[in-house]
């Protein structure tokens, strides 16, 4: 049996027809992100080191999205997005760079299949970067739903165990060897690459169509670096409005107290630091970047308003670019 998730937060009518949007605080921590796995997800899932919680994915699309309607992730790694979105009876289309993390979105499709899940799912392996455009003819305007998360570059830290007297051992810490991949770049290379992948997505989306982009702070020397400020930015360059700015909380909640989840190295990372009488905390939230493809076209898009998009896409397919 796939391991209970979260009840969705409480949310607020929104002036939209009825649309609902988020309250600013997401409740994605009520789990251990393992125990949202267990059962959900095949095991070999634990071994990607950037992994979107599913409570989190399955929050957003369940405030963003009706049943039956469309979902991209542009960067799917092992494909939280769709087996979420397929679970709750919508379609999704992911594409990922790398064939080791393509292939197991696959089979996590398949597994959800096999779960009972009632929507359709579909992997591309290849650059988000070409890939988005060649997908005009068949999907223009008809996503509802942009969802992903950027990867943390050199700052993954994948599983880690200290021995005593033998320094830290890490496993799970990259996401694969080709140095092309986004995720081997420097910040200000990653950023370019991110904002070149959501400004080719942005003829999918329907108009007026949803953005959520989940992101993290991290700390280098001590600072907390502000990443999530930097990829808001890089999505308003790539076209797009911003709509809010909530956060999701890493941390459990437990009769009005938090239950923190710190990783290894934020715990090593905070004890250093106030061992050296600089008292930091453990970052326990990503924000949640919530953005929307103009309701009218930029110009020069005007003949992508017709929706091509039909729903039936064959589940689990993987398909390679060329």
């Amino acid at each position: 049996m796939p391991a209970p998730r979260d009840p969705a937060p409480p949310s607020r009518p929104a002036g939209d027809g009825g649309r609902q949007v988020p309250v600013s605080v997401w409740l994605a921590g009520q789990q251990q992100s393992r125990l949202q796995r267990r059962g959900r997800y095949v095991p070999a899932s634990i071994a990607h080191p950037g992994k979107m919680l599913p409570a989190l994915a399955a929050h957003a699309i369940a405030t963003y999205t009706r049943p039956g309607e469309l979902v991209l992730d542009p960067m799917c790694g092992i494909g939280t997005t769709l087996v979420e979105a397929t679970h709750a009876g919508r379609d999704a289309v992911g594409i990922e760079y790398e064939p080791r993390w393509g292939f197991l979105a696959a089979r996590n499709l398949r597994h959800a299949t096999h779960q009972g899940a009632t929507g359709h799912g579909a992997v591309l392996i290849g650059d988000s970067r070409q890939i988005a455009p060649a997908l005009e003819a068949e999907l223009a305007g008809g996503v509802a739903l942009l969802l992903t998360s950027p990867p943390y570059g050199r700052t993954v830290h994948g599983q880690a165990k200290p021995t005593p007297g033998g320094g830290v051992t890490k496993w799970d810490h990259s996401y694969g060897r080709d140095k092309a991949n986004l995720a081997h770049q420097n910040t200000g290379a990653l950023l370019a690459g991110f904002t070149a992948i959501l400004r080719g997505c942005l003829p999918l989306l329907r108009p007026g169509g949803t953005v959520v982009v989940t992101v993290r702070p991290w700390r280098h020397a001590g600072l907390l670096i502000d990443f999530p400020a930097a990829v808001l930015d890089a999505a308003i360059r790539a076209g797009y409005e911003p709509v809010q700015r909530c956060v999701a909380l890493l941390a459990a909640v437990r009769e009005g107290d938090l239950v923190a989840r710190g990783s290894f190295f934020q715990l090593q990372q905070a004890r250093a630091a106030r061992a050296h009488g600089r008292p930091i905390h453990l970052a326990q939230h990503e924000d949640v970047l919530i953005l929307r493809r103009p309701p009218e076209p930029p110009s020069g898009l005007a003949g992508h308003l017709a929706p091509r998009y039909r729903a039936g896409t064959p589940a689990a397919a993987v398909r390679r670019a060329a």
